[in-house]
């Protein structure tokens, strides 16, 4: 299983605070489970942002980070402050 949570616009494009998706074998990292979610194409392109920002058991990681089963995935855009 991997949790994955939606925050900030995110979370309101979707409609969706979080998700539990079974675990699939060809996820290797959160690329992989953002490029999944994106093919379900309608609001769920939002994650498409190149800025996009991601943790791992709640620790900022890239895309490229590796993923397994019983994560936690959070997905959230940039912050900008001013």
């Amino acid at each position: 299983m991997l949790t994955v949570q939606f925050l900030a616009r995110y979370r309101e494009s979707l409609q969706c605070e979080s998700e539990q998706l079974p675990w699939q074998e060809q996820w290797q990292t959160v690329d992989d489970v953002r490029q999944f979610l994106i093919a379900r194409s309608g609001p769920w392109t939002v994650l498409e942002d190149p800025r996009i920002m991601c943790a791992r058991n709640q620790d900022v990681c890239s895309l490229q980070e590796p993923l397994q089963a019983g994560d936690e995935l959070a997905l959230f855009p940039m912050v900008t402050g001013g």
